[in-house]
């Protein structure tokens, strides 16, 4: 199967990493990977194009108490200009962090071509890590909560039942993000720093974060992104548009003035209860009246093949 994969080796029962391969943050621990090349696909290959640079970044949160890694991508050129860019705050899933988009999901090498090509506008992605808790507070549980726990370590996913995820956990995040990291991206980078330049997306687990905080700071993102994930509660079926998220799409024609993209991407191929709960999630955006931008990846489940074909595909439609 064509994309990104993990996997182990068994003995005696014991799963171990390949010692002769790379291992790849992803299950919630280190693990091995391997890509296996699409034939024909190239989007997330380097290119003899100009190329962006991903930076490394720490800093402290004071409502943590702790020391965070953040990566930002800047656009080719971003030195030599004076320049200010969009943003693309971007977020990993459940059982990775902050690497997954710059390691795993080639993230570079898809801007960097897609802004060669001419398709999408020069931006700058931030990256946080997903997971946060205040001191005192059970750590948060890294693997994907249902239902976008994935049935396979193969495609990114635990494989295992989960545990309840500590209270406050999501809410803890929401608060870094917001007070934050958002503040640090915005003081730090040459970024233009309104509503309608700034967009949030996430996989799984992170599209969760991205509905619950987009929803609730709507006075600060105009583009927001599902990939394999979208509202918490999604896969209840109906989903109610007039409560869900403190009434944020209880007024369609407000909404969607506001809001200038929501984007929804599945996998043809991932777990069912995912599937239907993103398929249910849009049947009610479309019912209520919410424009929607929805897209299923041909063959793919729970797995980067699915993400990045939703990035090379959402970020041409930012900050038109």
């Amino acid at each position: 199967m064509p994309g990104f994969h993990y996997y182990s080796i068994n003995v005696d029962g014991i799963s171990i990493n390949d010692p002769g391969s790379e291992t790849f943050y992803g299950v919630s621990r280190q693990y091995s990977g391997i890509e296996v090349p699409e034939s024909g696909v190239d989007f997330y290959q380097p290119k003899n194009v100009p190329h962006g640079e991903v930076r490394e970044r720490w800093y402290h949160s004071a409502i943590t108490e702790s020391w965070c890694r953040c990566y930002i991508y800047t656009p080719p050129g971003y030195d030599a200009v004076k320049t200010k860019y969009p943003v693309l705050y971007l977020q990993h899933g459940g059982g990775e962090d902050e690497r997954g988009w710059v390691v795993q999901g080639h993230v570079a090498f898809i801007m960097d071509n897609l802004i060669a090509e001419g398709k999408s506008k020069p931006m700058i992605i931030a990256m946080d890590r997903g997971y946060a808790s205040k001191p005192g507070d059970p750590q948060p549980d890294p693997r994907p909560p249902a239902p976008f726990a994935a049935a396979s370590p193969l495609t990114g996913g635990s494989g295992s039942a989960q545990p309840a995820r500590p209270p406050g956990a999501f809410n803890t995040f929401e608060q870094v993000f917001t007070t934050e990291f958002i503040p640090l991206v915005e003081s730090t980078y040459r970024v233009i720093a309104d509503r309608d330049h700034r967009a949030m997306a996430g996989l799984s687990m992170g599209g969760m974060q991205t509905f619950q905080i987009t929803m609730k700071n709507l006075d600060k993102f105009a583009y927001i992104g599902g990939f394999s994930g979208a509202g918490a509660g999604m896969g209840e079926v109906p989903f109610d548009t007039k409560t869900a998220f403190n009434g944020a799409l209880a007024n369609a024609d407000a909404f969607n003035k506001k809001v200038k993209l929501v984007w929804l991407g599945i996998g043809t191929k991932e777990p069912e209860r995912m599937y239907n709960g993103v398929k249910s999630f849009k049947a009610a955006l479309d019912t209520a009246g919410i424009h929607n931008v929805y897209w299923e990846s041909p063959g793919t489940a729970h797995e980067w093949q699915t993400w990045r074909r939703d990035l090379v595909r959402f970020t041409p439609l930012l900050f038109r």
